[in-house]
């Protein structure tokens, strides 16, 4: 399948490719079947990341969820020293944090990163928290474009429905990055979801579903960025199962899901934030319609989602077959991919070895040209102090 929008980063060579620190609770050696040694324990959540690091990614996706597990920024926060190549992807619940003060929070953590903070927009209700649809994201579009002016102007004016702000100075708020600050990932299925993204963000994460549906996701959202004069990079959300042979990857796929109880599935379904949203309801179809094994194309297995909301579908094949497939989403025009697997460490390992010296990768924020080639002149940087 050929490039099926116009993409921002057309002449990107390369792709970023991420890995994912199970930060809520979602680490497993069979799904579904709790264990103690892969709890969302900081020591655990770190390892994570570190092995990550040193396999090659070039991005880490952190998420927010009120699971047992990890605080999102404060992971973040506390992986900075320990880091000095791979990037963060920190997921914001847009609302969470008043606006202008989560602007200062980014600035810091960016200083803290020099530069390898990515964002990941998110417009989930809160804990006990049922607000509209149409509420959250209009919440979501007002605290973006606080963040951008907080980024990009000199003082912060707003007068919005939900916030409204005048004369702010931004020197608190200022981040390492330049020329437009960190890059703003996002999800979202929902007409809403996509008007947001259209208009204030910049890669567009998709969950796995057949090429022709990700084609079509890819138009949709791509129309709502034209009608605001923008395009997009797009991203591919998904697990991974690669091993020497194709028949290796099914039986562990096969493996990993044989423990597995359906209630006590739902249960963990149920209990994520998202489990009532659109894509949750897309990748619940999926399942439905797959073939008596869980898959629903080749090498796309739907069984993970039996035991996670979210992102429930995996890549399994062989080396070859995992490039293959990888390569053709590049051709569709997706130019970021956060892939996870089944236990995080191990499988990271599995696809460092396997796949990744196939492939040419690339920092987003360094390829936009966001990321300084030495300390920017900001107030946290090297700026005249006032």
């Amino acid at each position: 399948m050929d490039q099926v929008v116009p993409i921002t980063s057309s002449d990107l060579d390369g792709a970023e490719v991420s890995w994912f620190s199970a930060l809520c609770s979602d680490d497993y050696q069979f799904l579904g079947v709790p264990d103690g040694d892969l709890r969302s324990s900081w020591n655990h959540c770190r390892d994570i990341a570190l092995e990550a690091e040193k396999q090659g990614f070039r991005n880490i996706l952190a998420p927010s969820s009120f699971q047992v597990g990890q605080d999102t920024l404060s992971f973040v926060a506390g992986m900075a020293p320990l880091t000095d190549r791979i990037n963060f992807l920190a997921a914001i619940r847009c609302g969470e944090m008043q606006p202008i003060m989560l602007a200062r929070t980014v600035a810091t953590l960016d200083h803290m990163l020099k530069g390898r903070l990515t964002l990941n927009v998110i417009s989930s209700d809160f804990p006990g928290e049922k607000a509209p649809s149409p509420y959250r994201y209009k919440r979501s579009h007002e605290v973006v474009q606080i963040l951008r002016q907080a980024w990009t102007q000199e003082e912060i004016n707003h007068d919005g429905e939900i916030y409204q702000f005048a004369n702010v100075p931004t020197d608190p708020a200022r981040p390492y990055q330049q020329n437009g600050g960190p890059l703003l990932y996002f999800g979202g299925y929902s007409p809403d979801a996509l008007e947001l993204c259209g208009a204030q963000c910049d890669v567009y994460l998709m969950w796995p579903e057949t090429q022709d549906q990700l084609a079509q996701r890819m138009k949709d959202v791509h129309e709502r960025a034209a009608a605001h004069g923008r395009t997009l990079d797009y991203g591919l959300r998904v697990h991974m199962i690669v091993r020497d042979t194709e028949a290796e990857a099914k039986e562990y796929a096969d493996y990993i899901a044989s423990r597995l109880d359906d209630e006590y599935g739902k249960l963990i379904r149920d209990r994520a934030h998202d489990s009532i949203s659109l894509g949750v309801a897309h990748q619940a179809r999926a399942r439905a319609l797959a073939d008596q094994y869980g898959y629903t194309e080749p090498g796309l297995w739907t069984g993970v989602g039996r035991a996670r909301s979210g992102c429930g579908a995996a890549l399994v094949g062989s080396t070859d077959q995992v490039l293959s497939k990888i390569e053709a989403y590049k051709k569709m025009g997706i130019r970021a991919f956060i892939f996870s697997g089944y236990p995080h460490i191990e499988e990271a390992r599995h696809f460092g070895a396997r796949v990744l010296p196939e492939l040419k990768t690339v920092s987003l924020p360094h390829a936009y040209g966001r990321v300084p080639s030495e300390t920017p002149m900001t107030p946290l940087g090297a700026g005249e102090r006032r």
